[in-house]
């Protein structure tokens, strides 16, 4: 059984998909936020393939991901994107509030070099 909270999410979550879909010129970046960590993926939608990921875990492992942690995991998405020549995202906040560590998480990408 889901929660107020998670329903709410998921209605948000399902609008947002319907405008934004990557494709492998300007994948979807994708953020998956749990109370411990961060996550976020490259995803082309076109192929139905992952291109590439970055996570808290890497950064601080076992620890709590906090706002300059997520910023790290940004900067280090978007590194790897450039690497791959991956400059031009669409930014998909997965229904969470564009705020905190979601918000952190995105900025980190912008000062790494990505466009949204």
């Amino acid at each position: 059984m889901a929660t107020v909270k998670t329903e709410r999410r998921q209605k948000i979550k399902k609008r947002i998909r319907s405008k934004v879909a990557g494709s492998s010129s300007r994948p979807r970046l994708s953020v998956f936020r749990s109370n411990t960590s961060i996550y976020a993926q490259l995803i082309d939608d076109e192929a139905g393939k992952t291109l590439l990921s970055a996570s808290s875990q890497e950064i601080v492992k076992g620890k709590n991901a906090t706002i300059e942690t997520s910023k790290e995991v940004g900067k280090r998405l978007a590194e790897r994107a450039l690497e791959k020549g991956i400059s031009e995202v669409v930014f998909d906040r997965n229904g969470y509030l564009y705020h905190g560590r979601v918000k952190a998480l995105a900025e980190g990408g912008r000062e790494g070099g990505l466009k949204f």
